[in-house]
């Protein structure tokens, strides 16, 4: 974990923000949205997209063609953000994403991202050995299964529509949503019906 800002880059922040406003780039106000915004941003957002695919044919058509779209329609504003991607599991391809540079991650839908996702040791492992990484987190795919590793980067960020689970027929979007988390949306797990 990273150390808490020291005075100095605390200072500098402040200048920073000081001369932006001073300049009429941004206003106190639009700050504070922003800072709201962040804050609210959780991988519930996400699963609550991925559960509405898993429900509405249209929506998962949107989904598919245009994340950000999708994101807006679902009520999250995607201004200022990347391009968002969703990547779709099938029988024959699973996506597991990565930002091998830093930590690039969809943060508008899934909030922060988790730690191991910002270690240099799954940037390097993800690339290298992904079925070894899957099983890790005790994601087995059958031999025959692609296993698809996609770059996030600063200019597009990606998550995964993964496959909706046998057993979850008749399950309204409340419950689907339930089962989906920020790992699988992720690629390093499934949704599991419980």
């Amino acid at each position: 974990m990273a150390a808490p800002p020291g005075p100095e880059s605390i200072a500098l922040l402040e200048r920073f923000v000081a001369a932006l406003k001073a300049h009429g780039v941004v206003t106190e106000d639009e700050i504070g949205t922003q800072i709201e915004r962040t804050d609210r941003a959780s991988p519930e957002i996400g699963a609550r997209m991925v559960a509405r695919a898993w429900t509405d044919p249209a929506y998962r058509r949107l989904l598919l063609t245009d994340g950000s779209a999708a994101a807006e329609e679902a009520g999250i504003s995607m201004a200022g953000m990347p391009p968002l991607g969703v990547l779709e599991d099938t029988d024959n391809v699973h996506h597991l994403v990565v930002c091998t540079l830093c930590s690039c991650y969809p943060r508008a839908v899934l909030g922060y991202p988790p730690h191991w996702y910002k270690s240099a040791a799954y940037r390097a492992r993800a690339v290298r050995d992904p079925r070894a990484v899957l099983a890790e987190w005790g994601t087995v795919l059958p031999d025959g299964m692609e296993v698809r590793v996609v770059d996030s980067t600063a200019d597009y960020r990606w998550m995964v529509l993964p496959q909706r689970p046998d057993g979850t027929e008749g399950w309204d979007a409340t419950r689907l949503a339930s089962i989906v988390t920020r790992d699988a949306l992720v690629g390093v797990s499934l949704p599991i019906a419980a």
